[in-house]
């Protein structure tokens, strides 16, 4: 395998780790300055150049974007991905997770464990939003902050207006989140490749910090994570479209709690601390999976005039509870199931003979006119409207709300 790390700093201890586990397997590897690259664009020829000169065939490459050159350092993966070279990270996760509330965003959608979290822009609505997430104390945090920098404990109501008033008087986007005080000054990194956890570890913060990054003096320790905790880990890479990831969570008295889900995780700390080879873990997983580059479903099947994705849902009462997914007609109205979806666990390629069952979620390639009458109606929430929700002003505002 020809391999590119993508790294602005060759001697950092994480890139020089990952070549070192890449020769010693007999692979070829280049350490590739992310910022050295000019991406070419033509009809049906997408290209790279380095350093000046067009770039040689590379079988994969392992993306280690920095935060601040996030823009082009993810141009530079999507073009290696229009070129079907197998990335180990999306350019699309690498952006998902670089986004604090984007990657909230999409978490929140799934049955997954996060710290309640809003985030507003009016100063009015400072208050409520804080009372809405369990009141104070709360952590503030900055959407752009990295290695705990822009992560603030506020403990009380005044303090956290007093905060969120001065940060955002300096044009920054704050998100006020639940403080979670079982697990104050502690939380896990837990170290995705693939499907699976391949190391952990316990951050704990030092002294008065609250804040457990190794770069802010935490210590860490050997954990041993059981499966909940490990599913919870593996489920979020995937969900942001991250094949190698760190994990953070909490450890509340509900379960895990994900903080952040990091797309460029250092090696050093948890080798460190747990004496694994973790990027011989990173090097041994590309190389099993450098024959599957990412294929952008959008780009791939919008182009087949008629036929798409949807995900169709088996509500209690449905026509389909019971049935089978051969019974269920679906390929006679050509319709094929990619995945089924049940509760937290996923099936891929659902064999012909398993059952429907109630809640059950269908994703699906096929007509788009055969699966319309299937896709349930979209049932919004039926809430009472707040006093201050009621029109009381004559006003464009109010119009355009009301309708």
């Amino acid at each position: 395998m020809k391999l590119g790390i993508l790294s602005c700093s060759t001697n950092c201890y994480s890139t020089r780790r990952l070549r070192e586990a890449a020769v010693q397997r007999g692979h070829k590897v280049k350490v590739l300055n992310t910022l050295k690259f000019a991406i070419d664009l033509d009809k049906a020829d997408p290209d790279l150049y380095f350093r000046t000169k067009q770039l040689s065939h590379y079988d994969a490459v392992l993306p280690r974007i920095g935060a601040s050159i996030t823009y082009f350092g993810t141009a530079v993966v999507r073009q290696f991905e229009q070129m079907d070279v197998f990335c180990a990270n999306s350019s699309g996760g690498i952006s998902n997770s670089r986004d604090k509330l984007r990657s909230l965003q999409i978490l929140s959608r799934h049955n997954i464990g996060i710290p309640r979290t809003t985030f507003v822009k009016d100063k009015k609505d400072v208050l409520p939003a804080i009372e809405r997430v369990g009141g104070a104390p709360v952590i503030i945090k900055l959407l752009e902050g990295t290695q705990g920098v822009g992560v603030i404990l506020a403990e009380s109501v005044k303090m956290a207006e007093a905060i969120i008033e001065t940060l955002q008087s300096t044009k920054q986007n704050v998100l006020i989140q639940k403080f979670v005080a079982e697990s104050k000054g502690r939380d896990v990194r837990a170290f995705v490749v693939g499907d699976q956890v391949v190391a952990a570890m316990r951050r704990v913060a030092q002294g008065q910090e609250f804040r457990s990054n190794v770069h802010r003096g935490g210590r860490t320790e050997l954990v041993e994570l059981d499966d909940h905790y490990s599913e919870a880990a593996v489920r979020a890479a995937q969900i942001m479209g991250l094949r190698v990831a760190g994990v953070d969570m909490l450890e509340s008295k509900t379960g895990p709690q994900i903080m952040e889900v990091n797309s460029s995780p250092g090696l050093e700390g948890i080798e460190t601390c747990t004496q694994l080879d973790v990027a011989g873990a990173i090097i041994d997983f590309i190389a099993a999976q450098v024959d599957f580059p990412e294929i952008d479903l959008r780009q791939r099947l919008t182009v087949s005039k008629g036929y798409g994705v949807t995900e169709i849902h088996v509500p209690e009462g449905s026509e389909y509870v019971g049935r089978t997914i051969a019974e269920s007609g679906l390929r006679e109205k050509d319709v094929n199931a990619l995945t089924l979806n049940r509760a937290t666990m996923v099936i891929p390629n659902p064999r012909a003979d398993r059952k429907l069952e109630p809640g059950d979620r269908l994703l699906c390639f096929g007509k788009l006119e055969s699966m319309r009458a299937m896709v349930p109606k979209k049932i919004r929430n039926q809430r009472q409207p707040d006093v201050q929700e009621l029109p009381h002003q004559d006003t464009v505002e109010d119009e355009v709300t009301a309708g």
